[in-house]
């Protein structure tokens, strides 16, 4: 076993490729496990003195047990927003996560850490929510000392949540909102929340530790979308929508390629997506979250959205 080598699973996504970034700058040589092994190297360079880019499929048990023999730490950033193809929330959370726990425990690797998320829940009513729950169990079950790290709803330059919410700002006069705008939100940015697994791996200690990392401040929907569009200096019109008018809009969009709008982002928009104040979290870690407004005035700055 390398004490300094760490996999992650899904280390080319949104979330995946500023963990393998901040693993790195820990001083970790990284082993990026996909099914697309050449975006890694697009992503990453052709210098591969500091990460190794494997091909593994998350579902292909020996493709798994090959990618992690003698690695340090596992770290799980798989994550599936849309049923299709085959892969099923309970494919992907649950049983993919339990087989990579148990391979991981069976080969006695130092650590392991799950990414799931705020409000992970096994009696959630959302099939995607309950499936989050059930995939944190199913990964303790056969890694007892895994931590477990969920990050609220997660902000950034190139996200798709932030962003597309500025382009619709711009956009529309009169902006229909997911339901009355009384949910309320805690955006982080990725890259805390890349770094807080960073940090969850390097930690000396091996305890079985689930953080919930939000950001600085707590929104309705509604303030999130007056603090864009206040500094962005748009006037703009918010007007309530009911959640059941979303969930048909989205039911139609998921037969596109690139839906604007799932009924799982619809599931999730109708419970508060906020850190529990007897969770360690950010703080815990050592991290200063990132407020929403300082990547906004960026993207603002650059002219993006």
């Amino acid at each position: 076993m390398n004490a300094r080598v760490v996999i992650v699973f899904g280390g080319t996504g949104f979330l995946g490729r500023r963990v393998v970034e901040h693993l790195r700058k820990h001083g970790f040589f990284v082993r990026i496990a996909s099914r697309h092994p050449d975006r890694a190297r697009e992503l990453f360079g052709a210098d591969d003195s500091h990460f190794q880019s494997v091909a593994a499929d998350i579902h292909d048990e020996q493709a798994v047990a090959d990618a992690v023999a003698g690695v340090f730490a596992v770290v799980n950033a798989v994550s599936l927003y849309v049923e299709r193809h085959g892969e099923t929330f309970h494919s992907v959370h649950v049983e993919a996560a339990r087989r990579l726990a148990a391979r991981a425990k069976q080969d006695r690797v130092e650590r392991l850490v799950q990414l799931s998320g705020i409000g992970a829940d096994v009696a959630s009513p959302s099939l995607y929510i309950r499936k989050r729950g059930e995939g944190e169990l199913s990964v303790r079950a056969a890694f007892p000392d895994a931590d477990i790290v969920r990050p609220a709803v997660m902000f950034a330059s190139d996200d798709a949540f932030l962003t597309p919410i500025l382009a619709l700002l711009r956009k529309l006069p009169v902006f229909p909102m997911f339901g009355r705008g009384l949910t309320r939100l805690q955006p982080a940015f990725v890259g805390d929340v890349a770094e807080a697994i960073a940090r969850t791996v390097a930690m000396p200690e091996k305890r079985a530790i689930t953080f919930e990392c939000g950001g600085p401040r707590i929104y309705s929907y509604e303030d999130l979308l007056r603090a864009v569009a206040r500094e962005a200096a748009l006037d703009v019109r918010l007007v309530p929508m009911p959640f059941a008018i979303w969930h048909g809009l989205a039911l139609v969009a998921e037969v596109l390629p690139n839906p604007p709008v799932t009924r799982n982002q619809i599931e999730l928009m109708q419970v508060d997506n906020v850190a529990s104040p007897d969770m360690p979290g950010f703080a815990e870690l050592g991290i200063s979250p990132r407020p929403v407004e300082t990547t906004l005035r960026e993207i603002l700055a650059s002219g993006g959205s």
